[in-house]
């Protein structure tokens, strides 16, 4: 009987351990560790960051639905890996052994790389925790008493800049609703070289479709940005050229600001010798297999990927929903393998292709990138109230998969047939 152990419990950790569950013999263990006991379905936190959803409805126990299926539970902080001794060190003292791990963790918010910066030590909000996405609600209600300007965006090294762009959009549309949305100057703070490069090189018509729904709300941006330090109510923005030199300083007030962070890998992950890039990464094959310990898998925000090209400030490539969902199931379909004794089958591989639903308010837009990185065989951005229907949807999917404890594909089986692909190879 093998023992495997998923470290972490989000969209990708979750996922895995059903998939697992479904794949292998009832007579090998799984557990799941994770530093909270509940799971929180990170892409709707701009909705909670505005009042659009609470707590409650993006979030659930974990443990009760795991233990339906028959995995184990572990609602603990990991302290360290023993990779050489295959077990985990938890902050309450135990020594988890395994004989396979899956690292899902997603990543360290890294908001000590910009002065002033983060929800907790700083001045700026994030949205990448429910923690953090409260907190900005919290902080916004006292805003809306006496609104003023506001810089959304993100910093220097930040690979995940959907959210950031839907944050604008969504920030901007409950502000109309309220009838505040006149009281606001609103300025958009990205590194990308240019409105729409998503860390992507750009995506389709994205450049100008985003340019021109920031254009018609009265958003302004700077681009090339490399945020130097933030004080209580001010912004210093160095906006390089396209060389990488300083091209103009900036000195924006706000009165509300949320920046998304560059990432990097969690502590106990990247203190393993060996595991992981510089950034703290886990540094995997082309099987999601650690490239050091055989042992171990990666799939998600976790994973080292290069940039798709190197820009004037540092950007980092995203890990969408539908890459980490293949990098999932190539993980299960390699470990089912080797268990059943038939390790030459374990040679599934993800799919690195980029697909993204970012609701924009009362719309949306969708980006498929095929492969990440370009020249592409698919290179399409679409607009539509219709993205905004099925971010609805998907949200509400997603989370009855997860109290379900089903194996089932999302992306592959609904997503891309409502994007009318049938299916994006590798």
């Amino acid at each position: 009987m093998a023992h495997i152990v998923i470290l972490g419990a989000g969209t990708g950790g979750m996922p895995t351990a059903y998939d697992l569950r479904a794949a292998i013999d009832k007579s090998h263990r799984i557990t799941v560790v994770n530093a909270v006991d509940y799971f929180q379905f990170v892409p709707s936190n701009p909705w909670v960051a505005v009042g659009w959803r609470a707590r409650k409805d993006i979030t659930l126990p974990i443990a009760p639905y795991l233990n339906k299926k028959n995995i184990d539970f572990i609602a603990q902080r990991v302290t360290s890996i023993d990779a050489e001794g295959n077990a985990l060190e938890l902050a309450d003292g135990q020594r988890l052994a395994y004989d396979y791990l899956v690292i899902t963790t997603g990543p360290k918010l890294s908001f000590d790389e910009v002065p002033g910066a983060g929800p907790e030590n700083g001045h700026t909000h994030s949205i990448c925790t429910i923690d953090h996405a409260e907190k900005a609600w919290a902080d916004y209600q006292t805003f809306l008493e006496n609104p003023g300007p506001a810089v959304i965006g993100a910093m220097p090294g930040a690979s995940c800049f959907g959210p950031a762009y839907e944050f604008s959009f969504i920030f901007n549309k409950d502000l109309q609703r309220r009838k505040l949305r006149h009281k606001v100057p609103l300025t958009f703070v990205t590194s990308e070289p240019y409105i729409g490069h998503m860390g992507l090189g750009g995506v389709g018509d994205s450049k100008s479709m985003l340019e021109s729904e920031l254009r018609s709300f009265d958003i302004k941006w700077i681009t090339n940005a490399k945020v130097s330090r933030v004080e209580a109510g001010k912004m210093f923005v160095t906006e390089m050229d396209d060389n990488g030199q300083p091209k103009k300083e900036h000195e924006l007030p706000f009165k509300y600001s949320m920046m998304l962070p560059a990432f990097k890998g969690v502590d106990a992950v990247a203190a393993v010798e060996g595991l992981c890039n510089p950034r703290g990464f886990v540094l995997i094959d082309e099987y999601q297999r650690s490239k050091k310990y055989r042992n171990i898998f990666a799939a998600g925000v976790c994973v080292a990927i290069p940039p798709v090209e190197a820009t004037p400030v540092a950007t980092g490539a995203p890990k969408t929903g539908y890459m980490i969902e293949t990098m999932v199931t190539a993980i299960v379909h390699n470990i089912a393998a080797e268990l059943a004794g038939r390790p030459e089958d374990a040679t599934a591989k993800a799919t690195w292709n980029a697909l993204c639903l970012a609701d924009m308010g009362d719309t949306g837009a969708a980006f498929v990138a095929l492969p990440q990185i370009p020249p592409r065989n698919v290179n399409w951005f679409k607009k539509g109230k219709w993205v905004h229907l099925a971010k609805l949807a998907f949200e509400k999917y997603f989370l009855y998969k997860m109290k379900k404890g089903s194996a089932e594909p999302v992306y592959e089986k609904h997503v891309l047939k409502l994007l009318g692909i049938e299916r994006l190879e590798k």
